[in-house]
């Protein structure tokens, strides 16, 4: 391509990536298989001809500058319109093989993902899969970025530039440890837990957020002073007595020392949805890979 006079392809625009995301000409150079030096040329002799300084070099780092920032973001939405032509072209060619990068936040990869990957072998096995397990936010960013194909999260989402299909609801029970008062009763009411203090999730689940609206609804309080890292953790923190919380009917497990008990009508729940982009050209095998979500959800 050219832009007024200055001759750019799309190796420059990987060059410059690597930079940014590296913060280094030398990381940058092995990633892309070449010296540093012909990196560090081939950068310098783009910024000259477009009268620019992309990066900010010093001894210790290199930083984009922010109009360096602003050029950075628009070579990988070029390198991401690029990806679209070559997905495009597969897809049409063959529209349920090729990667397929799927993530899902941890509070339910962990439980969903066993079940589900022995179906996508059966029922796709042309797909190379890619599963990848974060947090809510970055695997939006990802789906916003294109690293990411399609991914299961709690909904709604409200972002404009994704689709969304709810596939199953999950329904939320209470874990206390077999010596809690509350052990004994056969469902628990809104009025049980009027000033309990439950045990919690760190800040980034969006569990912890599920969590923390019922209990507003039921006036429970968090346990301030204890948050676990993962649901794993918590049912054993219940188990070891320390408190009582609030878990996915996915997650739950029969075991030792532990009750889950249901809750009276309303039931609270999370809904778990496939989310995908707007613009995604995966529409058949995403629409494939929900029906074995389901599938799976049911077997749990």
């Amino acid at each position: 391509m050219a832009i007024y006079g200055v001759a750019m392809n799309l190796r420059d625009l990987h060059y410059l990536i690597a930079v940014a995301d590296l913060r280094s000409f030398v990381q940058a150079a092995d990633r892309c298989c070449i010296s540093q030096p012909t990196l560090s040329t081939q950068i310098k002799k783009l910024e000259d001809e477009l009268g620019i300084q992309i990066f900010e070099r010093t001894n210790k780092k290199v930083l984009p500058t922010e109009l360096g920032e602003q050029i950075v973001a628009s070579a990988r939405r070029i390198l991401k319109e690029q990806d679209n032509i070559k997905e495009l072209a597969a897809t049409a060619q063959d529209p349920l093989a090729g990667n397929l990068r799927f993530g899902a936040f941890p509070t339910l990869a962990t439980y969903l993902f066993p079940p589900l990957v022995p179906l996508i072998k059966r029922d796709l096995p042309r797909i190379r899969l890619i599963l990848v397990e974060e947090k809510t936010e970055q695997l939006l960013q990802q789906l916003r970025s294109g690293q990411m194909d399609c991914a299961l999260l709690a909904l709604p989402i409200y972002e404009d530039f994704l689709e969304s299909q709810a596939l199953f609801d999950d329904e939320f029970l209470l874990a206390v440890a077999d010596g809690h008062p509350l052990a004994a009763k056969p469902q628990v009411e809104s009025d049980d837990l009027n000033g309990e203090h439950l045990l919690l999730l760190d800040e980034g689940h969006c569990l912890r957020g599920h969590a923390l609206q019922i209990c507003q609804t039921i006036g429970a309080d968090e346990e301030q002073d204890l948050r676990a890292t993962s649901l794993e953790t918590l049912r054993q923190m219940v188990r070891a007595g320390t408190g009582i919380t609030f878990m996915p009917r996915i997650a739950v497990r029969d075991e030792p020392g532990l009750r889950y008990l249901p809750f009276a009508e309303p039931a609270p729940s999370r809904t778990i949805g496939m989310v995908w982009r707007k613009t995604s050209a995966r529409g058949e095998l995403i629409r494939c890979l929900s029906g074995l979500v389901q599938d799976a959800a049911k077997d749990i």
